[in-house]
């Protein structure tokens, strides 16, 4: 919200000598976010004058046109005589009254004006547009043509209001009186403790009979509806420069005196109007639900085709405007471009629901300022007076007549109270603030206060976001100031510091890291569309996702129960912009819905919640296992003069998954999978053993060529995801630190000629077994296969076995009669033989 200083000045009887940068100052001390002030006509320079156009002469012979002016400035230039300009705008004529800046001012920027040369003429100054003044946008796209009634070498600068100061606010979903002028200017009022004028505090006559009927079919969604109607406005009226300059800085762009002016009474108020041609309104004007697939053409041109749930405006014709969102172009207010002229207007003043608005305009992709407003709540008993500010401001410039019929259809409603023991704000606070304090605060915010140790407070319309006795205290507690809060520090058990869990994640974290690995971090929301990418079954239990009910993105609705769409869309934003070498991790929750979901308790704030409150609201929650994921594409070794590299392929992904395993103690077993994303000949999964029983906890290899192509991936991108708890949960929680022996190692080399079906992980494990204790460590170091030297369907896996015993030198006959143990196990398990 853009909120003007001069215009706030208007309302509250601020110092003369503050400046925007002490207001923002007292209103971010009472919790409102004012992220920028800014100086409008920072740098300009007068003269800035009021010019009269007396002649022009098209200059001939140049690529654009271009035209030399004499302009009638009066006494600004010192000497009375038309100043010459040459200007290459079209859009005024001979007699228009024009803003010229003359040599020796200086423009927003620092573009200093001087006489000087061009296009065979001498220039004396400028003919100015809005955005060469820093005005904003004014629709024109040229130069600012001034009412004809302006007077000739008036102060333009002092006339269009250049200089100002503009707070920009970040207001939150809950404050949604602060976006208005009306609502910052109660905020300033309190903060400094002075008076505030409200604009909304009008005579308004009472509804009757007589004015344009109106039927209200949906209460629920519409429970206010105020219709007034003026009538005879001059064709020729045009909003006044005070008028447009105040919606420019609040950031609106003047278009046509009757949408100016509601847009004016908006962002004064707060209450969100339209205007209807009455000339094209046919009939009663009513209220509903649409029906599923009826259609209107909204007022930015776009044909909707409505949903059943929308709530739509509609006359004898059916739906003429999107409830609470924008209006439809069947009733628009004439522009004074086009040859039709609206002399009759039906002004609409509407209370409606804020999920109802907030529903609609994600549906249509339709975000607009009255749909803000409504979404994040409107007075409901600003609305008559929002009207007649309307109907007077109308009157005021358009020479129109207001008609005495005031149609108002109002749902039955009791204002909201809540009941709330003096001293609340006190425990919350953990400050002494005392009766008297918080009965002033609650007062000075609008609300009604009774009572003494128990008081009953009536919460003010503009104020839907105070529900509860806790939204009531933190209302004292701001506006007494956060600063004001004693810090109090935790004290925690000495001797605790991280749990096992968190040492894990970091250790995990530490590895890929120390691997070459970079961490990418992501957003936890998905779109569910990205299983289908994937090419997840669609019974696979991952597409089941837990869903927000007020995404962020409307597109990324769920929370991820993988982590690879984010770490993939991270390696796919990389790659495109130029790198293309990438190892990719991230470590962090993924979130599956419990089979029964149960309902959150409420805790209250004045007191600790007990372990069985805190485990009932921890039920209520999705499980969130923590995962670890890596991404890999490109070259995993580069190519120099220490040789050729390699490119990263489906080894790594599993030697990634390996060494995260190997930080929580375990050793994973690796077999031949097919799951979801990854190539069926080149993806592995992971098995650990859990109170006996095998789990797969993870896959790892490349990626399959769809999945690729569908998220757009570099060829060949490889990919592994480890479910860290559930490996965490097989080991016993203790890392076994390597033991180191002074005596020799014995190495044997054992090349075993298998089936090529048979894995690798179950001949290793058989040689693991067969071995024994003396064994140290094996690795497989060369697979080779060549039908004519092994045989049709065969294959040569070759092992280093490393034998050491921890309180001798081993004799060669023991470590080969090791190693013989170990083949004449793998020859009964897998059918292995040594290789001639």
């Amino acid at each position: 919200m853009r909120v003007p200083l001069s215009w706030l000045r208007e309302y509250v009887d601020l110092p003369a000598t503050e400046t925007g940068r002490d207001v923002q100052a007292r209103l971010i001390s009472a919790g409102l976010e004012v992220e920028t002030v800014e100086h409008l006509g920072d740098g300009l320079k007068g003269p800035l004058v009021v010019g009269q156009v007396l002649t022009i002469e098209e200059l001939e012979g140049f690529k654009k046109p271009i035209r030399f002016c004499t302009v009638d400035v009066g006494r600004a230039n010192g000497t009375g005589e038309p100043q010459e300009i040459v200007c290459g705008a079209r859009n005024f004529a001979a007699g228009d009254k024009v803003v010229v800046v003359l040599p020796g001012a200086t423009l927003p920027g620092g573009f200093s004006i001087s006489a000087r040369k061009t296009y065979g003429k001498t220039s004396h100054g400028m003919i100015c547009s809005s955005d060469e003044l820093g005005m904003g946008d004014d629709g024109t796209k040229g130069i600012i043509v001034l009412p004809p009634e302006t007077e000739v070498g008036k102060d333009a600068i002092e006339l269009l209001e250049l200089v100002d100061e503009v707070l920009d606010i970040a207001v939150t979903a809950n404050r949604g009186d602060c976006l208005s002028i009306r609502g910052v200017a109660r905020e300033t009022a309190i903060a400094y403790g002075l008076p505030l004028r409200d604009p909304a505090l009008l005579d308004v006559p009472a509804p009757n009979a007589f004015g344009y009927p109106v039927k209200v079919d949906e209460p629920l969604g519409c429970d206010r509806f105020t219709a007034r109607t003026v009538t005879g406005l001059h064709p020729e009226a045009r909003s006044p420069i005070w008028l447009k300059r105040r919606l420019q800085k609040v950031g609106m762009r003047p278009i046509s005196l009757a949408v100016d002016v509601t847009n004016y009474v908006m962002m004064e108020l707060g209450q969100p109007l339209h205007a209807y041609d009455r000339g094209l309104v046919q009939g009663t004007i009513g209220v509903r639900r649409a029906a599923e697939g009826e259609k209107i053409v909204t007022l930015d041109g776009v044909e909707r085709k409505l949903h059943a749930e929308d709530l739509v405006i509609t006359d004898d014709r059916g739906p003429i405007g999107l409830a609470g969102v924008m209006g439809g172009a069947d009733t628009e207010i004439a522009d004074h471009d086009t040859e039709s002229t609206t002399t009759d207007v039906v002004i609409e003043a509407a209370h409606f629901a804020a999920v109802s608005i907030a529903r609609t305009a994600r549906r249509h992709k339709l975000s607009s300022e009255a749909s803000r407003r409504f979404e994040r709540g409107v007075d409901p008993q600003a609305a008559s007076a929002a009207a007649q500010r309307t109907v007077d401001l109308l009157v005021l410039l358009a020479g129109g007549t207001a008609e005495a019929g005031v149609t108002e259809v109002i749902a039955p409603s009791a204002p909201h109270t809540i009941a709330l023991p003096a001293d609340h704000p006190d425990k919350v606070a953990g400050v002494e603030y005392g009766r008297e304090t918080v009965v002033r605060r609650l007062q000075q915010v609008g609300c009604d206060v009774y009572g003494q140790d128990e008081l009953i407070v009536t919460v003010p319309s503009w104020r839907p976001d105070l529900l509860e006795r806790n939204d009531l205290a933190e209302e004292v507690i701001r506006l007494e100031g956060y600063e004001n809060l004693p810090s109090t520090l935790p004290r925690p058990t000495s001797g605790r510091g991280l749990t096992d869990r968190q040492r894990l994640h970091r250790r995990v974290g530490r590895a890929l890291a120390g691997a070459g690995y970079v961490e990418a971090p992501n957003y936890p929301f998905v779109s569910e569309q990205v299983f289908d990418q994937l090419g997840l079954d669609a019974d696979d239990p991952a597409r089941r996702v837990v869903k927000l009910a007020n995404p962020l993105n409307d597109e990324e609705p769920a929370l991820r129960t993988s982590l690879l769409p984010g770490l993939l869309g991270a390696l796919r934003r990389n790659d495109g912009r130029g790198s293309h070498d990438l190892a990719l991790f991230e470590t962090g929750l993924v979130f599956l819905p419990r089979e029964e979901p149960g309902a959150a308790v409420h805790l209250t704030v004045d007191r600790r919640p007990t372990d069985e409150e805190i485990a009932s609201l921890n039920g209520t929650l999705p499980e969130q296992p923590r995962h670890v994921a890596v991404v890999l594409a490109g070259a995993r070794e580069q190519a120099g003069w220490w040789g050729r590299g390699r490119p990263a392929d489906w080894a790594d992904a599993v030697e990634a998954g390996r060494a995260a395993a190997r930080e929580a103690g375990v050793e994973l077993a690796v077999r031949k999978g097919q799951y979801g994303p990854w190539h069926p000949g080149r993806c592995a999964e992971f098995v650990v053993v859990a109170d006996g029983t095998e789990r797969v906890v993870g896959h790892a290899g490349e990626l399959h060529p769809r999945v690729v192509k569908a998220l757009g991936l570099p060829e060949r991108t490889c990919a592994m995801e480890l479910d860290l708890d559930a490996v965490a949960a097989a080991g016993d929680g203790v890392l076994q630190a390597p033991r180191i022996s002074s005596f020799p190692v014995a190495t044997q080399d054992v090349a075993l000629v298998v089936d090529r079906p048979v894995p690798h992980d179950e001949v290793e494990a058989a040689l693991r077994e067969g071995a024994g204790e003396l064994l140290e460590g094996i690795r497989l170091f060369d697979v080779y296969v060549n039908d004519e030297q092994l045989g049709e369907g065969k294959k040569s896996l070759a092992y280093a076995l490393r034998f050491r015993a921890g309180d001798r030198t081993l004799t060669v006959d023991e470590a080969s009669a090791a190693r013989d143990a170990a083949v004449a196990l793998a020859g009964e398990r897998v059918g292995a033989v040594l290789r001639g």
